[in-house]
Order: structure tokens, then C-alpha cells, then sequence
């Protein structure tokens, strides 16, 4: 089963997100997503406390008040981790930041309480200061055990 590594703000993409430039990224080659600077912090369809509650609905999910989290788990290939931090602004979730690993399979549950998939979301990349999207992420952030 493969794992997403990551260090990540998670942002609802905007409609007028664009194909950015291609860069080299660990490595690996990418095309970043061009998001405008007025368009970074649109609020997800979710409130901070239906996303909160959401998420400490998954087994093994440990969520603060402050929307800080933990989530643990064991598979094929060990132990797994992701901390994260919600955060809001009148009301409205505005971002997700997400570190460490997890399969895709929770990788994917992370994003349900967001509104994914009806939702599309637009991945920052917190040390390397660039937007992905999603599918850029996925094979970005994809690591074969």
C-alpha cells in the first residue's frame, strides 16, 4: 500500500486557479498551480466545528477544541502519523495545515469532512512555498514502501 509523505495548508481552489510554472521538486518535476493572491483564503463550504467533529468521528483521531489533531495508525508497514491544525475566520474553515504520513486511503478520509471530493481543493507546500493541485500533489507527495 502506498503513503503520502506531506507538510501541507490544505485551501479550497478557486475558480480562477491557473496552470503555473513547472519547477523541480525534490527531485521530481512539477506544474505548480498559479493561485491569485486575493484567492488563497476562500472558506470551505464546512464551519470549523462540522469539520472538527467530522474528523473525531475517525477511529484513532484525537482532536483539540483548538482544532489542533492528531491521527495514529498501524498498517503492513508500520506505524503511521498526521498532525494537523484547523483554522477559521467569520464562522467559515479557511485552511487545513497537515504534516506527516498516511496511506492514500486516510489521506483521502482526511479530505471527506473538507467537502471533498464535490469540493476541489488546492494543495500548498508549506517548505517549498508553491500550490499543487491535486493530482500534482498525489503523485508528488506518493512514496512506494
Amino acid at each position: 500500500m502506498a503513503r503520502y509523505r506531506f507538510d501541507i495548508s490544505l485551501h479550497v481552489r478557486p475558480a480562477d486557479a491557473r496552470s503555473g510554472q513547472t519547477m523541480t521538486l525534490a527531485g521530481r518535476v512539477v506544474e505548480t498551480l498559479a493561485v491569485p493572491d486575493a484567492s488563497q483564503a476562500l472558506p470551505f463550504e464546512v464551519t470549523f466545528e462540522e469539520a472538527a467533529d467530522k474528523l473525531a468521528a475517525l477511529p484513532r483521531m484525537f482532536v483539540e477544541p483548538d482544532g489542533s489533531f492528531v491521527w495514529t495508525g498501524d498498517d503492513k508497514c508500520g506505524r503511521w502519523q498526521v498532525d494537523g491544525n484547523l483554522y477559521d475566520r467569520a464562522g467559515r474553515l479557511v485552511y487545513v495545515d497537515l504534516a506527516g504520513n498516511c496511506p492514500q486511503t486516510q489521506f483521502d478520509q482526511l479530505l471527506v469532512p473538507l467537502g471533498w471530493p464535490s469540493m476541489p481543493i488546492a494543495f500548498h507546500l508549506r517548505r517549498e512555498g508553491v500550490w499543487l493541485a491535486e493530482p500534482v500533489f498525489r503523485a508528488w507527495a506518493g512514496e512506494c514502501p
